[in-house]
């Protein structure tokens, strides 16, 4: 399916082209702490390593970040986005993967912070199911 009418991996009713990819390519940045997420989640989906550095906030991001092994994305769940200051935000989701033939999940409270008209990921915590 070509890249402008594949639905959109965050789960939102958009094109992927309509809705994250315009954040990935850098047309646009993402209007909330939720949508960033969203469009982290999709940049895991498609490999853009560079897109996620560079939403990583400064004082937590890895130096490399290398995809090549990673799990295939199969859905995410977003349980919930709460502002928790004038410029901070969590986010709980769950995201689901395939790694060696079985699934998986991820269930995470991100913690968000917006800087210089940015939303920025910082770090989050894994959660029990």
């Amino acid at each position: 399916m070509k890249t402008r009418t594949r639905p959109c991996p965050c789960g939102r009713p958009a094109t992927y082209a309509a809705c994250c990819g315009r954040l990935i390519a850098g047309d646009t940045v993402a209007a909330d702490a939720e949508s960033l997420m969203r469009s982290r989640y999709s940049a895991y989906c498609q490999g853009e390593a560079d897109y996620l550095r560079a939403t990583w906030h400064p004082s937590t991001r890895p130096e490399t970040l290398d995809l090549t092994d990673g799990p295939r994305w199969t859905g995410l769940s977003v349980e919930s986005a709460v502002a928790t200051g004038p410029t901070t935000a969590t986010v709980e989701f769950v995201a689901r993967y395939r790694s060696g033939g079985r699934p998986g999940q991820i269930h995470e409270r991100s913690r968000f912070v917006h800087e210089d008209g940015r939303w920025f990921y910082v770090d989050g915590d894994i959660l029990g199911d």
